[in-house]
């Protein structure tokens, strides 16, 4: 099971419906990824994902990854990405994954030059971060990029969005 808790800032279009969104992002990723077991299993996994302005982004990117500038995405693991694969045997009781944040003027100004609307590349954000708290990490060469991008692109066109890394033409 994924428990999925958001929260929106003022940022972000209150017309949409960021915590559905989040948690459907949150799901795809778990079931498409080398986790899947776990979408089933006993245990609940919970993850936080927070809807947020540039600023706060910008001052947690700072603090945590020495970049003053804001980011997209940014995820905080709280669980060891080793210890998934024995949860999927685990009965009962509830695993903190982390925390995915994403700024809100980044993504719209990245959907806008990727011609897509700011809820697809939100989701798209979503499924990224939550594959970084289950342990893929595009930045260890190009083999862990392009699974992890493997594995982004099966997740989102089971939400029906289209290959977030086509090549525009």
């Amino acid at each position: 099971m994924i428990l999925v808790e958001s929260e929106v800032s003022e940022e972000w279009d209150s017309s949409t419906g960021w915590p559905a969104l989040a948690e459907g992002a949150a799901r795809a990723a778990v079931a498409a990824s080398d986790h899947a077991e776990l979408g089933d299993a006993g245990v609940a996994l919970e993850v936080s994902v927070k809807f947020a302005g540039d600023e706060e982004v910008r001052g947690l990117n700072a603090a945590w990854r020495g970049k003053d500038k804001p980011t997209n995405v940014l995820s905080f693991p709280m669980f060891e990405a080793e210890l998934l694969p024995a949860l999927g045997s685990t009965a009962g009781g509830e695993v903190l994954l982390g925390d995915i944040i994403l700024a809100h003027g980044v993504c719209a100004r990245e959907a806008a030059d990727k011609g897509v609307s700011v809820p697809d590349h939100a989701t798209h954000l979503v499924v990224h971060g939550m594959l970084h708290l289950l342990g893929y990490d595009h930045e260890q060469g190009d083999e862990a990029a392009e699974a992890m991008e493997a594995i982004e692109r099966k997740a989102l066109a089971g939400l029906g969005i289209a290959d977030p890394y086509r090549v525009h033409g």
